[in-house]
Formats: C-alpha cells, structure tokens, sequence
C-alpha cells in the first residue's frame, strides 16, 4: 500500500476543506444615512425617479433602481462626516459565502432582513473598514404604478475610499475574485481610481485612492454611486425638469471623465455623489 508523504497529505486535506467561492453577481444595494429622510424622498424619488418600497418604519426609505438593486437610505440618528453604510454584492447562496470568508479568516456576521436589505446577508469588513455584504436576494420584483421616471435602471459601480490598493486587493481580488478592468487618473502620471470588477458579472466596485484622511465634502464625492444611462443628454434634460433654477443640480453639467465617458455629477442632499454615466466612449 503506497503512503502519502506527511506534506502531500495535509495539503490533500486542506484543498478537500476549503469550500468553493460562491458567485458574486453584482451590487445589491447602497445603504447611505440621511439627515432628513423627507429631503431623500425628494431626491431619489422625486428627481433620479426611482419608485420607492413602502415602509411601516419611517427611519429608512429604500428606492428601487431595478428588480435586484436599490439604494437605501436610513435616517442618522447623529450626525457623521461619512454618509455611508455599506455596499452589498448579490450571491446565490449567503450560507456558502460566510463559509467561503470564514475559510479565508474574516469575521462574518449572518445577518437577516428580508425587508431593509431586501435578503439574507452575511457580512464582513474590508482592509479600509467598510461595511461590505454578500447577500442572497429574497425579495419580490418591482411594481410599476404609473409610467417610468427612472432616470437609470441600473447601478453600474460604487465608489469606496481606499488607503492601499495591495491590501484592497488581497480582499477584494484575493478572496473575493474581483478583476482589475481600469485604471485612471486625474493626470497621465497618477493613478488616482481603480475599476474592480466582480468575478460573475459587469457591476464593479471603484477604489477612489487617498493618503490623507478625507474631508466630509471629499467622503460625498468618492464614497458615491454610478448610475448607467443611455444618453447623458435626456439626463440631463430630465434634472432640469424636475429641478428648480436655484437647486445646484439644476446647474449641473455634463463632462467627459478620464475614461473617456459622458458623465454628469449629481449630489443627494447630504452631499453624497450620484453619477450619471454613459456606457459608451465619447467620440
């Protein structure tokens, strides 16, 4: 009878346990607090057209950008310079994906709330101490009562704040199986945004690079959410719309990023950044 060698076993063993990395599908949801609930409701319903789930509880609102994706707004009981919550990633099985990270040492929480969140979570923290979920969706498809104002149907990325791109790698990449898909800068020199996208579809997460601590203007700006749209021009032409002349979104206007796209800057009314992008290069 042949014997493994002591190393060749264990290492047999090893791979044996190690469970499969579940799939991640793409952004869930973006949890943001906001001061004034009310101001939300203006913003995400009123003028981005997203309908909104009804609630019993009056300390969070959840806007519905497409049947497997929102944003969700929860009421900050104080006030804090950082707006943002946490960001989920749909996975089909929230049980194999706590198994998944507790096999790579992080700490993950099972959490369920089938109604703010929309499934049931597990969750975990990031090099950067985000709040980061995979969450296995339960809920049921969006209504429609009326004609669509949506100005985007889809969430395309979300921005996070990241001190070091190797360490955001060796979670994000290493354990979560996000794939490097752009990189950019505010000059040809500097690489100053990072595009990962997620291993088993085309939303991504977006590392916004900084070295010193950023400002609560600066935490709105990168902390943000990308929303795809057609034609930055109907968007535009839609704020304008719906926004009075004084209201800053009125005078929002359009530019080409870095990545060579139409994009047009809107901010909520805590200061966090919504951008509108189109899926296309400029010409």
């Amino acid at each position: 009878m042949t014997r493994l060698p002591a190393i060749a076993l264990a290492l047999a063993v090893t791979l044996q346990a190690a469970p499969p990395r579940p799939a991640i599908l793409g952004v869930a949801h973006v949890r943001l607090l906001s001061s004034d609930i009310t101001k939300a409701r203006a913003f995400y319903t009123g003028l981005l057209g997203f309908p909104e789930e009804p609630q019993a509880n009056g300390m969070v609102a959840i806007f519905r950008v497409n049947d497997r994706q929102r944003i969700i707004a929860r009421r900050a009981i104080r006030d804090a310079d950082d707006r943002f919550v946490d960001v989920a990633f749909e996975t089909p099985d929230r049980d194999a994906a706590r198994a998944w990270l507790a096999s790579h040492g992080l700490k993950a929480v099972a959490s369920d709330e089938p109604g703010e969140g929309g499934g049931n979570a597990v969750e975990t923290m990031d090099p950067d101490g985000h709040t980061i979920r995979l969450i296995a969706l339960t809920s049921g498809g969006m209504r429609h009562d009326g004609p669509d104002r949506r100005i985007s149907s889809r969430i395309l990325h979300a921005g996070l704040t990241i001190r070091d791109a190797a360490k955001a790698d060796a979670f994000y990449k290493d354990v979560f199986g996000f794939s490097e898909i752009w990189r950019g800068g505010r000059t040809d020199e500097a690489t100053s945004w990072i595009n990962m996208r997620v291993p088993d579809g085309t939303d991504y997460l977006e590392y916004m690079l900084t070295t010193a601590t950023p400002t609560r203007r600066e935490l709105g700006t990168a902390h943000h959410i990308a929303l795809l749209v057609p034609s930055i021009q109907d968007a535009l032409e839609a704020v304008r719309a719906r926004t009075s002349a004084d209201d800053p979104n009125h005078r929002a206007t359009p530019q080409i990023g870095r990545n060579r796209k139409w994009q047009l800057n809107l901010y909520d009314p805590d200061g966090t950044r919504i951008e509108c992008m189109e899926p296309w290069t400029a010409r």
